[in-house]
């Protein structure tokens, strides 16, 4: 399906604020202004915004501890987002949860996980809950491939296999869990390939190609609409910088061949390329995107620091449901 301009500008967009949020987030970072562990998901952009774009507000997406892009790609608010990491009320759990806690249910982003595994079983929740809704809402887990070495996979994927669940399987496959490659993890690195014992489809896609993974993403939602089950994708990609930063960036222990090699496959230049190839866009008008997106972010970050720090007194309210 070929897109059409004001589609394909905004998933740019959409594509160029993720990479810019966490670069901010990592600068921010390092000057002390925020607070806890990031996980950068910079290279890796075409996959949440190529899984979100042919997705409805009322469709479900869980995500994982690198969460910042699957948020902002279902339509979360920067400013929040950023309020959040700033560790401030107006941030979305109040600035008590951080980077890995980030939630909007009105979007559909049912929030990001700590947790190795943890959306998948809550992905299965909500798309049973949409099954018996009988809405046609349909259900996206993130995880990564680390987490399919987890039980929660296999019990996820087997339940929704079991009750035809209308949920669509995303594994961002980054070649690494935190700093072990996937070939060291996996005895079959193709994690597509466990999806014939669930009895459902499995279909890798080149993870750098936003435009191959919403092609691929919009099948697999429209065959969990019509009642024909779940599918699993596996989007092979990579992360370019570090697992996780606390304090200070950590030392790389990957190859900088292998890093400079998929930074050649960058997903955002190659759908920048495919736009001016097509005449939909000019190099102007790229500049023009990235400096809007610049100025969004400078208001997310000014919006953060003027929003206060939580009261002590309130430390134990929303910590338990009623």
């Amino acid at each position: 399906m070929t897109l059409d301009k004001p589609r394909l500008v905004q998933m740019l967009r959409t594509m160029i604020m993720i990479r810019e949020f966490d670069e901010r987030a990592i600068q921010l970072r390092l000057a002390g202004k925020i607070y806890g562990a990031v996980h950068p998901y910079v290279g890796q952009e075409a996959v949440a915004v190529g899984v979100c774009t042919p997705l409805a507000v009322t469709d479900r997406v869980t995500s994982n501890h690198r969460g910042h892009g699957h948020c902002i790609a279902k339509g979360a608010d920067i400013r929040r987002m950023m309020a959040e990491l700033f560790g401030r009320v107006d941030g979305y759990c109040k600035g008590k949860g951080g980077s890995m806690h980030i939630a909007d249910f009105a979007v559909g982003m049912l929030g990001a996980n700590g947790i190795a595994g943890g959306g998948l079983p809550i992905a299965c929740g909500a798309a049973l809950a949409a099954q018996l809704e009988g809405r046609g809402a349909v259900t996206v887990c993130f995880f990564g491939d680390g987490a399919v070495a987890e039980g929660e996979f296999h019990e996820s994927m087997n339940i929704a296999g079991l009750w035809k669940l209308p949920i669509v399987f995303v594994c961002e496959n980054n070649q690494y869990a935190a700093n072990n490659a996937v070939d060291v993890q996996h005895p079959r690195p193709d994690i597509a390939a466990h999806a014939g014992a669930y009895d459902m489809p499995g279909v890798i896609v080149d993870g750098n190609d936003v435009l191959e993974v919403r092609a691929t993403t919009a099948d697999a939602v429209a065959r969990a609409r019509r009642g024909e089950g779940p599918s699993l994708l596996e989007c092979k990609t990579y992360r370019w910088h570090f697992h996780a930063m606390r304090a200070a960036v950590p030392p790389e222990t990957r190859s900088l061949d292998e890093i400079a090699s998929w930074k050649g496959r960058d997903p955002i230049a190659r759908l920048e390329q495919h736009a001016i190839d097509r005449g939909l866009l000019a190099a102007t008008d790229v500049a023009a995107i990235r400096e809007r997106v610049k100025a969004d972010l400078d208001e997310a970050v000014a919006f953060a620091e003027s929003s206060p720090f939580p009261d002590p007194k309130d430390l134990m309210i929303d910590m338990f449901a009623d």
